[in-house]
This record gives C-alpha cells, structure tokens and sequence, in this order.
C-alpha cells in the first residue's frame, strides 16, 4: 500500500498532507464498508504490538494494523527484503479467542489464556496465533477484526465491487497525488484483469479529462469508473421493461419478474423490491426502480442464481435420519495426504465449520494410556482423541444445530477404549445420544429434528439395542467382528517399513464403549436379502468406494430399497494416499447416506459435496426424494424408466458475460485471464453432459459471451449443475479461477447472477457471472 512503500522524504508539509490524505481515504472506506467513525475500526486502524506465536523458541513482538483500504491486515517482518507482509480481511475463516489452536496450547502458558487468539485462514496457510499484553487488548482485537469481516461479508457484491474498484484506482496512484496519469490508467487497467490496446485506453482517458490536463481527478475519476463499470448487457434488459418514462415502475418490474424470471408474485412483492433495493428516494417515494436500483437487485438474494427460499432450513427435517443425505468427512483429523500428512484438531473444526454432520476419529493406543487419532500404519502425526473430542464439542453446532455422527474406527485395546468412552460420556455430555430416545424398543430413527444439538456414536457394539429395556440381558462375549474400514487398514503396507500384526477376524471390545453405540452400529455387510432378514434398522454397514460403486451401478433398486430403512456409509479405498476423492454422485443415486470424502482436498468431487448440501439452510442434511425413501421404490437410476422419477425437463443456459474474475498469477502484473464457462449436468447417467463457451481474450473484468446451451434432464430432483470459469490455455491445462454448484431444483428461472468459488469452497469477492435460464417441461 502507498503508506507503506518506499519513497523520498517527505517535506513537513508534504507530510502533513499526506497523512490527511491517508485519514480521508480510511474515512471513505470505513463508510463504504457501513463502519463510519467506529471505535473499533479506528482502533484496527492505529494499530498495535502482538506476539506472534511459532515454536517454543519463535515468539516475537510485531506491529500490527489495518491499512486505510480497510480491508488489509499489515504487520512488520524483520525477513530479508521484507519490511512488510500483507494478508486481506477476505482471506480470514474466523477469530479465535484464547488457546485455541495446538501452536499456543502447546507454546504458550495456561495463565495467559485470556491474552491469546489465533486468525484462522480460508486457505491451506498456517494460523497466525498471537499474545496480546492484556486480556482486555486481546478482547479488543478479536472483536473489532469479527466485525470489520461481519461487516465485509454483509456487503453485497456491488458494494464489494465499488470498494475493490477504488482501492485499485489507489494502488495505481503510483505518486500518491490523487491524480491518475494515462500510464497509471494503464497500470490500473492491469490490475483490474483486463487487457486494452494503447488506442482504446487513451480514447477512454481523453473522454473523461474533460479540463484536459492530461491527469484524471476528482469527478473524472468517477466519470472514468462510471464508464468502467457500466453494463450493457442490463441496460438492454432495463430499458426493455423501464415503459415509464424511461423509468421501471412497480407494475414494469412485476412484468419483468413474471415473463422473465417467471415468479408468480405479487404487484406488492414488486413495490417491496423497490422499497428495499432503490438507490434514489424521489424514485422510491414513486415506487420506481432506476437502473442503478435494478442492477442491486439484481446482486441480491432475489437475484442470484440459488432459489433464496432455499438458504434457510426449508425441507421437513422431522423424517427418519436415514432418509437424508448427510454430509460426511473421511480421515477427518488429515490437513494433506494420507502418508505423511500432519493430523490437527483444525481438520475437524474446518470440517464441522463447512456443516459436515459426520466426522471419522481412527483411534489407537497412545502413550500414558491416552488414546490418539491419526492415520495408522503411516508416518501422519498424532493428536490425543480426548483433545480431538473437546474440538468437536466446541465447534460442533456453529454452523448447523443437526445431529453430527463420530464414526469410530477403533484400534486400541481395552484400556484404552474404556478411555475413550470416558472421555466421550464426560466431554460430551448430556449432549451423547447413550440410550434411544423413547421408553421402549425402537423401530426406526429419529429425525434430525428430534437429535438437534446432539452426538451419535458409530461403532461395534456387543448385543442388540434391546438390551437397553432388557435389565437381565448380560453379554457372553466381550469380541466382535473388525471393522470393515479397520480391516483393510491393517493390510496396507506400512510406510515405514516396519513389519504390523497379520489381519484380526475378531477384536475385543469394551463394555463401556459398546454401550454408548445406540442407533448407529456396524455391521458387516453381506448380500441385500441378508441384511433384510438378519439386520435390524440401526445395524448399518460401510462399504469401500469399489463395492459400493459395483452395487450402485449393479444392483442399484437392491441398494435403494436396503437404504430406505438403513444406513449406509462408503468411504474411498485405502489405496488414495494423496487423499483423492471418488464421484459421490452414483453412490447418492443409489440412495446411500454417509458419502465420505476427504475434505482436506479441494476438488471437483467437493465441489459436488458442496452443491449438494449448498440450500437448506447449510445444515448438513438434504431429504432424498420421495422415491428414494419408498420400500417398494423401483427405481433404477442406470436403467431408467417411467415412474415418479421420471420428470424431463428441457433447461436452456445463455452464458452472458462475466464480472471481476481474479487474475490466476497475482505476481505478474500483466498476467491477464483469458477465461471461459463450462456448464456441466450431474445426476443419474442419461443426465450427464457438459459444454462451454469460447475463450474471451485478455478480459476478466468484464468479458461477454452470449452463448446459449440446451440440456435434458430426465431426473431433476437428483441432478447438479456446476458451473465452472476457467482460464484458457493453448498448450496446457486451463487453470481454474472459480466454479459454483448447485441442486437443479434449488435453480431460478430468469436472469440470474452466479457467485464464484474458490477451490477451497469460499466466496470469491465481486466476482461472478451473469446468465439466464430457462427451465421448460417437456
């Protein structure tokens, strides 16, 4: 940033200039993020000493501050050929207060708990884990950086636009005089991702130096980002339905929302928008939407892509457990691959925080008879389970408050499991699901609703649930089957080469654990009829990715009709050591539940994870469809035929233009994208397909393609729709800049803008991509 740059010395009037300049501009910013005059922002802004947190014997005092765009952290580096290092509010997942992360618990003393907080990153970078010099400073910087993110993440991606806009006007006011040369425009160009010859550029910078002076400030400034940021492409739609001169009244944007986003509301769901969206009051005292006032309704809720009546919890959560989808994570204490890779508390709070409602804990036997987690058999770090279940407690229902499942895949001897149950019954609490909800013998599950804010335990268990309202039930033996997933875990050859016991058939179980396992045990699977006559409804199986896929493609109506009163969970084969993931879908099409992925890998398999469970509220749960939840259900999703299912529906795409798409490589200042859109259908097999657009040179600030795409889709209420931008590449691989996925029937009809995603499943600010879509019967 330009206070922190390098430059001659200063006059002291030159200075004084400067600094006012510098408070006028973190003025500006702080009303354009609704944060005008705040204490708190005006404390983030002066700034202050921390301790920042590496290792026992890294521990070091830094200045730390938000710059004047009030959006980037900075603090002092004492590194060669950094005097500085820089991260933006965007790239922050949360504030921790306190001893939080495994660095200050392990670093730090337990008397300067209060003085302590760690900033969590989206993306795969270390936390930054600090020591204030007071309990009350410590509080203080938590709260004041909560709410300058609270209050970026509610502005709306025009809001997010304009700030980003200026700010990079500023970055390219390389003399810091407020002034902006034809050579910075130019520079600034760059910065914003788009590409112009030298003759367009100085025809845009010649129309706005209207005192022609050869700079551009003040109100050219403005004009030149009015100009910049116009939209054609909604204009043309406006001025087709504003009939009131030249301006939308309340019965022209009914019109719009009828004919073209095809919603059947109301004259008074019109004035609504008006009232709320409008920019200009004498427009609104009219009930008239101006252009301006349109195209914010058209970045808002209302106007995205995803059905707005689908963000919250929507679907009827009050149906057995087992017929949701239920979002699950494999390996979930892995933050890379499965050999090497360091085991962390923050895996599964990263996991919990994305709404997984199902997370794996692989325990064994751990020094001073404490039980630990990690990936047995390979050179992954350890952490203690008792540690890993205090986590799950904490961060369990922040995101959602439906029922998360511990899947345990036990390996440790009896001691130590009695260890565990210990720690889950005293950590967890009334919160542990020990015994069925009701008073007698149960014939199904509870329903999410009735588990909310509640722990399931998945294991062995040593007799039948009917023990629980049996007092003379006594258990013969104390051995039980080895897990499926166990089992296979021990045949892999150890990295380390050393030599590990041969595979157990059977393996002893504690008492004490067995008897926290209520509604979800583990069983072997054998065949279909088997389960049917031998299993009851909380008796459920896991499945390796290869014999589920076999089932699933098959003997797909089988598994359907088996997971209509069961549970089934299937998990990737041992064989992913870089932590890969298998295409969910097939498994959802076969009606399985417990679909889990490693989530430690960004990659389209997550991306489809996260379309899945993208509406109802983010709550980890999706209801299957009716036809997956009938005992005499005939669906076959390989063989297709006529049923409830069967529901064609034609969907036309017309990939408009593109807003704001980041550049790849940020370290090259010419590296421009070239980007295109590829719209991909997910669902049963006849539903698959994929096309795309052309590649549009040198532009991701506003590229425009105006390509339209025809697709069938045969089962609607099982399909996803991606959409996927990337940068164009001749000679290799196109990169990827964003995607966003959704359920098909979660998609609005209409003109719609398109958020876009980053790898790792996060917002990517101001960027988007505007389309219509057109959802017919057939």
């Amino acid at each position: 940033m330009s206070c922190l740059r390098k430059c001659s010395k200063r006059t002291n009037s030159e200075e004084s200039v400067f600094q006012a300049e510098i408070k006028r501009v973190a003025l500006e910013n702080g009303k354009l993020i609704g944060l005008e005059g705040d204490t708190d922002l005006q404390f983030l802004l002066r700034g202050g000493p921390l301790r920042k947190v590496r290792s026992d014997s890294w521990q070091k005092s830094r200045f730390f501050r938000l710059l004047e765009d009030c959006k980037t952290m900075w603090h002092e580096s004492h590194k060669a050929l950094k005097s500085n290092k820089t991260f933006s509010i965007d790239d922050i997942e949360s504030v921790r207060q306190g001893r939080q992360s495994e660095a200050l618990q392990k670093y730090t003393e337990a008397k300067v708990e209060n003085q302590c907080f760690s900033i969590i990153f989206k993306d795969s970078r270390k936390n930054l884990d600090l020591q204030a010099n007071s309990a009350e400073e410590a509080k203080r910087w938590v709260t004041s950086l909560q709410k300058v993110i609270s209050n970026m993440d509610n502005l709306n991606r025009h809001q997010k636009m304009e700030h980003w806009i200026f700010n990079c006007m500023r970055k390219a006011d390389k003399n810091e005089d407020n002034k902006m040369s034809l050579k910075e425009v130019k520079h600034f160009l760059r910065q914003i991702n788009v590409e112009v010859d030298d003759t367009y550029a100085e025809e845009l910078f010649k129309k706005c130096d209207t005192s022609q002076s050869d700079t551009l400030e003040g109100q050219e400034i403005k004009e030149f980002y009015n100009l910049l940021t116009h939209r054609e492409e909604v204009s043309v739609i406006y001025t087709k339905y504003a009939r009131t001169n030249g301006k939308m009244s309340a019965e022209d944007l009914l019109n719009f929302l009828q004919k073209e986003q095809r919603e059947s509301v109301s004259l008074d769901h019109a004035v609504q928008l008006i009232q709320k969206y409008e920019l200009d009051d004498s427009a609104k005292q009219k009930n008239q939407m101006s252009e301006d006032g349109f195209l914010m309704y058209l970045h808002q809720p209302e106007g995205m892509i995803l059905n707005h009546e689908h963000r919250p919890v929507y679907q009827d959560m009050s149906q057995p457990l087992n017929h949701y989808f239920i979002s699950s994570s494999h390996n979930t204490y892995l933050m890379e691959d499965q050999l090497k890779g360091p085991s962390s508390i923050e895996a599964y709070i990263r996991a919990l925080m994305k709404s997984c409602r199902c997370v794996e804990l692989d325990c064994w036997d751990g020094p001073n008879g404490e039980p630990i987690i990690y990936h047995g058999y390979t050179l992954t770090s350890k952490i203690l389970f008792k540690d890993v279940i205090k986590a799950i407690k904490e961060y369990a229902f922040k995101t959602s408050e439906y029922p998360v499942i511990l899947s345990l895949e036990n390996h440790c001897k009896l001691e130590q499991q009695k260890l565990m149950a210990q720690h889950l019954t005293s950590i967890l609490g009334s919160a542990l699901v020990n015994q069925p909800l009701e008073d007698h013998m149960p014939t199904h599950f509870p329903s999410p609703e009735e588990l909310k804010g509640r722990f399931l335990i998945k294991g062995k268990r040593l007799n039948k649930l009917d023990a629980f309202f049996n007092p003379n039930s006594v258990v013969e033996d104390d051995c039980v089957s080895e897990e499926d997933e166990a089992a296979e875990a021990s045949k892999q050859a150890p990295a380390n080469g050393e030599k590990h016991k041969p595979k157990k058939s059977t393996m002893k179980l504690a008492k004490e654990l067995s008897d926290i396992v209520v509604y979800c045990k583990s069983v072997h699977f054998s065949s279909f009829e088997h389960a049917r006559k031998n299993q009851a409804f909380y008796e459920m199986a896991s499945f390796k990715e290869s014999k589920a896929l076999n089932l699933a493609e098959n003997s797909a109506t089988g598994y359907i009709q088996h997971n209509v009163d069961k549970l089934s969970r299937i998990y990737p084969a041992g064989s992913r050591t870089d932590s890969s993931n298998y295409n969910p879908v097939p498994m959802w099409n076969a009606g399985c539940q417990i679909v889990a992925l490693n989530f430690q890998t960004p990659c389209k398999q997550m991306d489809l994870n996260q379309g899945r469970f993208l509406p109802n509220g983010w709550s980890g749960y999706i209801l299957k469809p009716k036809f997956m939840r009938d005992k005499a259900s005939k669906f076959d999703p390989i063989t297709l035929r006529e049923g409830e299912w069967f529901q064609r529906k034609t969907l036309h795409v017309m990939v408009i233009s593109g807003q704001q798409l980041p550049k790849i490589n940020k370290d090259k200042a010419k590296s421009i994208v070239d980007p295109l859109v590829r719209v991909e259908i997910y669902g049963v097999p006849v539903d698959v397909a994929t096309k795309e657009t052309r590649h549009i040179q040198n532009n991701g600030f506003n590229p425009m393609w105006n390509e339209k795409f025809k697709f069938s889709v045969c089962v609607p209420k099982l399909a996803l729709v991606r959409f996927v931008v990337e940068d164009y590449d001749a000679t290799s691989h196109n990169d990827r800049i964003g995607q966003y996925t959704l359920p098909f029937t979660s998609m609005k009809n209409g003109y719609r803008h398109i958020p876009l995603l980053t790898k790792n499943g996060d917002v990517i600010p101001s960027a988007g991509v505007f389309v219509h879509i057109m959802i017919l019967d057939d």
